[in-house]
Protein backbone atom coordinates (compact mmCIF):
# COMPACT_ATOMS: atom_id res chain seq x y z
CA UNK A 1 0.00 0.00 0.00
CA UNK A 2 1.14 3.54 -0.48
CA UNK A 3 2.51 6.33 2.22
CA UNK A 4 -0.09 9.12 2.37
CA UNK A 5 1.73 12.76 3.08
CA UNK A 6 0.63 15.89 3.94
CA UNK A 7 1.72 19.02 5.39
CA UNK A 8 0.44 21.14 7.71
CA UNK A 9 0.28 24.96 8.70
CA UNK A 10 -0.39 28.26 7.28
CA UNK A 11 2.01 29.13 5.08
CA UNK A 12 0.55 28.34 2.12
CA UNK A 13 3.38 28.57 -0.89
CA UNK A 14 6.14 27.64 1.76
CA UNK A 15 4.12 24.90 2.49
CA UNK A 16 3.17 23.92 -1.09
CA UNK A 17 7.38 24.58 -2.12
CA UNK A 18 7.87 21.66 0.69
CA UNK A 19 5.00 18.93 -0.42
CA UNK A 20 7.04 19.97 -4.24
CA UNK A 21 10.01 18.73 -2.99
CA UNK A 22 8.69 15.76 -1.06
CA UNK A 23 7.33 14.87 -3.98
CA UNK A 24 10.66 14.89 -6.11
CA UNK A 25 12.28 13.36 -3.58
CA UNK A 26 10.54 10.05 -3.22
CA UNK A 27 10.27 10.10 -6.80
CA UNK A 28 14.27 10.15 -7.18
CA UNK A 29 14.24 7.13 -4.91
CA UNK A 30 13.35 5.17 -7.69
CA UNK A 31 9.19 5.59 -5.62
CA UNK A 32 6.42 5.45 -8.20
CA UNK A 33 4.78 9.16 -6.91
CA UNK A 34 1.19 10.78 -7.44
CA UNK A 35 1.49 14.89 -6.13
CA UNK A 36 -2.33 15.76 -5.87
CA UNK A 37 -3.68 19.19 -4.86
CA UNK A 38 -6.68 21.33 -5.15
CA UNK A 39 -8.52 23.32 -7.44
CA UNK A 40 -6.13 26.56 -5.82
CA UNK A 41 -3.52 27.68 -8.49
CA UNK A 42 -0.69 27.67 -6.07
CA UNK A 43 0.53 24.31 -7.39
CA UNK A 44 0.40 24.72 -10.86
CA UNK A 45 2.31 28.21 -10.72
CA UNK A 46 4.80 27.01 -8.76
CA UNK A 47 5.75 23.90 -10.93
CA UNK A 48 5.50 26.32 -14.13
CA UNK A 49 2.62 24.23 -16.00
CA UNK A 50 -1.34 23.48 -16.40
CA UNK A 51 -2.64 20.74 -14.44
CA UNK A 52 -5.29 18.58 -15.37
CA UNK A 53 -8.16 16.65 -13.43
CA UNK A 54 -6.44 13.41 -14.72
CA UNK A 55 -2.76 12.11 -13.47
CA UNK A 56 -0.44 13.24 -15.78
CA UNK A 57 3.28 12.40 -15.47
CA UNK A 58 5.97 15.37 -15.67
CA UNK A 59 8.80 13.40 -14.66
CA UNK A 60 10.43 9.70 -13.84
CA UNK A 61 7.54 8.45 -11.54
CA UNK A 62 6.52 11.52 -11.01
CA UNK A 63 2.71 12.55 -12.11
CA UNK A 64 0.48 15.24 -10.98
CA UNK A 65 -3.37 15.66 -10.42
CA UNK A 66 -5.59 18.12 -9.85
CA UNK A 67 -8.44 17.40 -7.44
CA UNK A 68 -11.40 19.62 -8.49
CA UNK A 69 -14.49 18.65 -6.42
CA UNK A 70 -16.81 19.42 -9.30
CA UNK A 71 -15.57 16.69 -11.56
CA UNK A 72 -14.99 14.44 -8.93
CA UNK A 73 -18.45 14.66 -8.08
CA UNK A 74 -20.10 14.01 -11.05
CA UNK A 75 -17.79 10.77 -11.32
CA UNK A 76 -19.08 10.10 -7.72
CA UNK A 77 -22.79 10.58 -8.65
CA UNK A 78 -22.94 7.58 -11.32
CA UNK A 79 -21.76 5.53 -8.20
CA UNK A 80 -24.31 6.81 -5.83
CA UNK A 81 -27.44 5.97 -8.76
CA UNK A 82 -25.54 2.23 -8.90
CA UNK A 83 -25.78 1.92 -5.39
CA UNK A 84 -29.55 3.26 -5.06
CA UNK A 85 -30.81 1.15 -7.61
CA UNK A 86 -29.41 -1.54 -5.80
CA UNK A 87 -31.96 -1.40 -3.30
CA UNK A 88 -34.57 0.70 -4.72
CA UNK A 89 -37.16 -1.09 -7.27
CA UNK A 90 -37.56 2.36 -8.59
CA UNK A 91 -34.96 4.64 -7.98
CA UNK A 92 -35.74 8.05 -7.75
CA UNK A 93 -32.57 9.78 -8.94
CA UNK A 94 -31.76 8.27 -12.34
CA UNK A 95 -33.20 11.69 -13.95
CA UNK A 96 -30.55 14.11 -11.66
CA UNK A 97 -27.62 14.30 -13.59
CA UNK A 98 -23.71 15.07 -12.32
CA UNK A 99 -23.72 17.59 -14.22
CA UNK A 100 -26.66 19.20 -13.08
CA UNK A 101 -25.04 19.31 -9.51
CA UNK A 102 -23.53 22.18 -7.76
CA UNK A 103 -20.78 20.89 -4.69
CA UNK A 104 -21.89 21.78 -0.92
CA UNK A 105 -19.91 23.34 2.18
CA UNK A 106 -18.27 20.05 3.10
CA UNK A 107 -18.53 18.09 0.04
CA UNK A 108 -15.52 18.47 -1.38
CA UNK A 109 -13.71 17.13 1.53
CA UNK A 110 -15.62 14.08 1.05
CA UNK A 111 -15.29 14.05 -2.52
CA UNK A 112 -10.91 14.75 -2.64
CA UNK A 113 -10.66 12.11 0.43
CA UNK A 114 -12.71 9.21 -1.76
CA UNK A 115 -10.40 10.32 -4.46
CA UNK A 116 -7.46 9.91 -2.49
CA UNK A 117 -8.42 6.80 -1.46
CA UNK A 118 -9.31 5.00 -4.88
CA UNK A 119 -5.67 6.44 -5.81
CA UNK A 120 -3.83 4.84 -2.70
CA UNK A 121 -5.84 1.16 -3.40
CA UNK A 122 -5.05 1.02 -6.91
CA UNK A 123 -1.80 -0.13 -6.62
CA UNK A 124 -0.51 2.28 -9.07
CA UNK A 125 1.69 4.43 -6.27
CA UNK A 126 4.19 4.11 -3.94
CA UNK A 127 3.34 7.56 -2.50
CA UNK A 128 0.69 9.71 -2.25
CA UNK A 129 2.07 13.61 -1.63
CA UNK A 130 -1.66 15.76 -1.06
CA UNK A 131 -1.63 19.33 -1.11
CA UNK A 132 -4.32 20.76 0.76
CA UNK A 133 -5.55 24.02 2.06
CA UNK A 134 -3.25 22.45 5.59
CA UNK A 135 -5.50 23.69 7.91
CA UNK A 136 -8.40 22.34 10.18
CA UNK A 137 -10.21 21.74 7.12
CA UNK A 138 -7.97 19.28 5.77
CA UNK A 139 -7.93 17.34 9.57
CA UNK A 140 -11.74 17.47 9.06
CA UNK A 141 -11.24 15.89 5.90
CA UNK A 142 -8.82 12.83 7.33
CA UNK A 143 -10.94 12.49 10.13
CA UNK A 144 -14.20 11.71 8.27
CA UNK A 145 -13.65 7.78 8.81
CA UNK A 146 -13.75 8.11 12.21
CA UNK A 147 -16.09 10.93 12.41
CA UNK A 148 -18.78 9.28 9.98
CA UNK A 149 -18.02 5.46 11.79
CA UNK A 150 -19.57 6.87 15.19
CA UNK A 151 -22.41 8.42 13.44
CA UNK A 152 -23.42 5.33 11.40
CA UNK A 153 -22.99 3.16 14.43
CA UNK A 154 -24.77 5.33 16.83
CA UNK A 155 -27.92 5.78 14.64
CA UNK A 156 -27.83 2.67 13.18
CA UNK A 157 -28.71 1.04 16.53
CA UNK A 158 -31.07 3.78 18.03
CA UNK A 159 -33.07 2.74 14.83
CA UNK A 160 -32.90 -0.66 15.35
CA UNK A 161 -33.69 -0.31 18.63
CA UNK A 162 -36.99 1.96 17.28
CA UNK A 163 -40.55 0.95 17.23
CA UNK A 164 -40.15 1.60 14.14
CA UNK A 165 -37.24 -0.57 12.84
CA UNK A 166 -38.55 -3.63 14.92
CA UNK A 167 -42.00 -3.05 13.12
CA UNK A 168 -39.72 -3.01 9.61
CA UNK A 169 -37.87 -5.84 10.48
CA UNK A 170 -40.16 -8.16 12.13
CA UNK A 171 -43.97 -6.85 11.27
CA UNK A 172 -45.49 -9.48 8.51
CA UNK A 173 -47.80 -6.93 8.03
CA UNK A 174 -45.72 -4.28 6.93
CA UNK A 175 -43.15 -6.62 5.18
CA UNK A 176 -45.33 -6.55 1.83
CA UNK A 177 -45.20 -3.11 2.10
CA UNK A 178 -41.64 -2.46 2.56
CA UNK A 179 -40.95 -5.12 -0.22
CA UNK A 180 -42.80 -2.76 -2.76
CA UNK A 181 -40.59 -0.59 -2.48
CA UNK A 182 -36.98 -1.90 -1.99
CA UNK A 183 -35.29 -5.20 -3.61
CA UNK A 184 -34.15 -6.90 -0.85
CA UNK A 185 -36.14 -8.50 2.72
CA UNK A 186 -35.69 -6.01 4.81
CA UNK A 187 -35.10 -8.49 8.16
CA UNK A 188 -32.89 -7.56 11.23
CA UNK A 189 -30.01 -9.44 9.16
CA UNK A 190 -30.40 -7.51 5.31
CA UNK A 191 -30.90 -4.18 7.25
CA UNK A 192 -27.68 -4.68 9.16
CA UNK A 193 -25.85 -5.73 5.71
CA UNK A 194 -25.37 -2.54 4.14
CA UNK A 195 -24.28 -0.84 7.53
CA UNK A 196 -21.91 -3.17 8.21
CA UNK A 197 -20.49 -2.62 4.46
CA UNK A 198 -20.39 1.05 5.48
CA UNK A 199 -18.26 -0.09 8.69
CA UNK A 200 -15.81 -2.36 7.16
CA UNK A 201 -15.11 0.56 4.45
CA UNK A 202 -14.87 3.73 7.27
CA UNK A 203 -12.78 0.86 9.41
CA UNK A 204 -10.76 0.38 6.99
CA UNK A 205 -9.87 4.42 6.75
CA UNK A 206 -9.19 4.74 10.40
CA UNK A 207 -6.99 1.76 10.26
CA UNK A 208 -5.06 3.44 7.69
CA UNK A 209 -5.25 6.69 9.08
CA UNK A 210 -3.97 5.61 12.42
CA UNK A 211 -0.79 3.69 10.84
CA UNK A 212 2.22 6.23 10.24
CA UNK A 213 3.18 3.88 7.51
CA UNK A 214 0.30 4.56 5.62
CA UNK A 215 -0.53 7.95 6.50
CA UNK A 216 1.46 10.86 8.09
CA UNK A 217 1.67 14.55 8.43
CA UNK A 218 4.37 17.07 9.22
CA UNK A 219 3.90 20.46 10.17
CA UNK A 220 5.18 23.38 7.90
CA UNK A 221 6.27 26.96 9.68
CA UNK A 222 8.38 29.71 8.89
CA UNK A 223 9.91 32.03 11.93
CA UNK A 224 6.67 33.99 12.39
CA UNK A 225 5.44 33.78 15.32
CA UNK A 226 1.36 33.13 14.03
CA UNK A 227 2.78 30.55 12.39
CA UNK A 228 4.39 28.79 15.02
CA UNK A 229 1.66 29.37 17.07
CA UNK A 230 -0.55 27.48 13.88
CA UNK A 231 1.67 25.13 13.79
CA UNK A 232 1.27 23.81 16.93
CA UNK A 233 -2.61 24.27 17.45
CA UNK A 234 -2.87 21.83 14.41
CA UNK A 235 -0.09 19.70 16.00
CA UNK A 236 -2.73 19.06 18.83
CA UNK A 237 -5.91 19.26 16.18
CA UNK A 238 -4.32 16.35 14.44
CA UNK A 239 -4.11 13.81 17.61
CA UNK A 240 -7.89 14.20 18.03
CA UNK A 241 -8.44 12.77 14.34
CA UNK A 242 -5.62 10.33 15.25
CA UNK A 243 -3.28 11.89 12.35
CA UNK A 244 0.41 11.04 13.34
CA UNK A 245 2.62 14.51 13.01
CA UNK A 246 5.89 12.77 11.95
CA UNK A 247 8.14 16.13 12.29
CA UNK A 248 8.49 19.71 11.99
CA UNK A 249 9.56 21.69 8.71
CA UNK A 250 11.42 24.84 9.58
CA UNK A 251 11.93 27.16 6.75
CA UNK A 252 14.36 29.22 7.18
CA UNK A 253 15.60 32.50 5.42
CA UNK A 254 19.09 32.57 7.73
CA UNK A 255 17.53 33.44 10.74
CA UNK A 256 19.51 31.09 13.98
CA UNK A 257 15.89 30.47 15.87
CA UNK A 258 15.69 27.33 17.44
CA UNK A 259 12.23 25.43 17.10
CA UNK A 260 12.90 22.38 18.86
CA UNK A 261 11.64 23.70 22.58
CA UNK A 262 8.02 24.57 21.22
CA UNK A 263 7.46 21.19 19.51
CA UNK A 264 9.34 18.63 21.84
CA UNK A 265 9.81 15.87 20.72
CA UNK A 266 9.21 16.02 17.18
CA UNK A 267 12.30 16.45 15.31
CA UNK A 268 12.71 19.54 13.52
CA UNK A 269 14.06 19.59 10.38
CA UNK A 270 15.50 23.45 8.66
CA UNK A 271 14.88 23.99 5.26
CA UNK A 272 16.21 26.83 3.19
CA UNK A 273 13.52 29.42 1.62
CA UNK A 274 14.10 28.88 -2.14
CA UNK A 275 13.55 30.15 -5.47
CA UNK A 276 11.40 27.90 -7.71
CA UNK A 277 14.32 27.24 -9.78
CA UNK A 278 16.58 25.82 -6.93
CA UNK A 279 14.13 22.86 -5.90
CA UNK A 280 17.39 20.84 -5.13
CA UNK A 281 18.76 23.05 -2.57
CA UNK A 282 15.04 21.70 -0.63
CA UNK A 283 15.12 18.68 -1.88
CA UNK A 284 18.59 17.85 -0.13
CA UNK A 285 17.20 19.42 3.36
CA UNK A 286 14.15 17.00 3.80
CA UNK A 287 14.37 14.40 6.06
CA UNK A 288 13.80 10.73 5.44
CA UNK A 289 10.01 10.90 6.00
CA UNK A 290 8.76 7.60 6.84
CA UNK A 291 11.64 7.13 9.39
CA UNK A 292 10.47 9.95 11.45
CA UNK A 293 6.78 9.39 11.32
CA UNK A 294 7.35 5.06 12.92
CA UNK A 295 9.37 7.35 15.62
CA UNK A 296 6.17 9.87 16.15
CA UNK A 297 4.47 9.71 19.68
CA UNK A 298 0.89 7.63 18.79
CA UNK A 299 -2.18 10.10 19.31
CA UNK A 300 -3.92 7.15 21.49
CA UNK A 301 -2.63 4.27 23.57
CA UNK A 302 -5.23 2.03 25.02
CA UNK A 303 -3.99 -0.19 27.52
CA UNK A 304 -6.84 -2.67 28.69
CA UNK A 305 -4.53 -4.56 31.17
CA UNK A 306 -4.15 -1.33 33.32
CA UNK A 307 -7.79 0.36 31.97
CA UNK A 308 -6.29 3.68 30.85
CA UNK A 309 -6.53 5.73 27.36
CA UNK A 310 -3.64 7.67 26.99
CA UNK A 311 -4.26 10.96 24.31
CA UNK A 312 -1.11 12.61 23.32
CA UNK A 313 -2.60 16.28 22.94
CA UNK A 314 0.37 18.81 22.72
CA UNK A 315 -0.23 22.27 21.97
CA UNK A 316 -3.28 22.43 24.47
CA UNK A 317 -2.65 23.30 28.12
CA UNK A 318 -5.26 21.49 30.77
CA UNK A 319 -7.82 24.22 30.47
CA UNK A 320 -8.43 23.58 27.01
CA UNK A 321 -8.86 20.16 27.49
CA UNK A 322 -12.93 18.68 28.27
CA UNK A 323 -13.59 14.92 29.07
CA UNK A 324 -17.24 14.17 28.77
CA UNK A 325 -19.12 10.67 29.17
CA UNK A 326 -23.00 11.08 28.69
CA UNK A 327 -23.14 7.26 26.63
CA UNK A 328 -21.19 4.29 26.39
CA UNK A 329 -18.11 6.29 24.93
CA UNK A 330 -16.07 8.53 26.24
CA UNK A 331 -15.87 12.32 24.44
CA UNK A 332 -12.81 14.08 24.44
CA UNK A 333 -12.96 18.33 23.22
CA UNK A 334 -9.48 20.14 22.88
CA UNK A 335 -9.35 23.31 20.31
CA UNK A 336 -12.56 23.31 17.97
CA UNK A 337 -11.74 19.60 17.60
CA UNK A 338 -13.86 16.22 19.23
CA UNK A 339 -13.09 12.78 19.30
CA UNK A 340 -15.66 9.87 20.22
CA UNK A 341 -13.01 7.23 21.52
CA UNK A 342 -14.52 3.83 20.60
CA UNK A 343 -13.49 1.75 23.27
CA UNK A 344 -12.60 -2.31 23.38
CA UNK A 345 -15.33 -4.50 24.80
CA UNK A 346 -13.35 -5.14 28.38
CA UNK A 347 -13.51 -1.21 28.93
CA UNK A 348 -17.05 0.08 26.85
CA UNK A 349 -20.12 1.18 28.81
CA UNK A 350 -16.96 1.93 32.12
CA UNK A 351 -17.23 5.10 33.89
CA UNK A 352 -14.47 6.94 33.61
CA UNK A 353 -12.72 6.87 37.27
CA UNK A 354 -10.29 9.34 36.59
CA UNK A 355 -8.40 11.63 34.55
CA UNK A 356 -4.97 13.88 34.82
CA UNK A 357 -3.07 16.10 31.84
CA UNK A 358 0.41 15.77 32.06
CA UNK A 359 3.35 16.32 29.94
CA UNK A 360 0.70 16.61 26.86
CA UNK A 361 -0.63 13.81 28.04
CA UNK A 362 -4.50 12.84 28.94
CA UNK A 363 -4.43 9.64 30.52
CA UNK A 364 -8.10 8.02 31.43
CA UNK A 365 -8.29 5.87 33.95
CA UNK A 366 -11.63 3.30 34.20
Amino acid sequence: MALILTFLGKGSTVRTQVAIAAAKLMASQGKRVLLAGSAEPALQILLGIPIGTEPQEIAANLQVVQLQASVLLERSWEDIKKLEAQYLRTPILKEIYGQELSVLPGMDSALILNAIREYYESGNYDAIVYDGSGDTSTLRMFGMPECLSWYVRRFRQLFVNSELGKAISESPFIQPLVSTFFNVNWTADNFAQPTNQLNNFLDKGKAAIADPRHVAAFLVTTADPVEIASARYLWGSAQQVGLTVGGVIHVSSGTSLNLSEEFTPLPVSIVPHVKTDEWQTLIDSLPNFVAQALQAPKPIEIDVHEQKVRLFLPGFDKKQVKLTQYGPEVTVEAGDQRRNIFLPPALSGKPVAGAKFQNNYLIISF
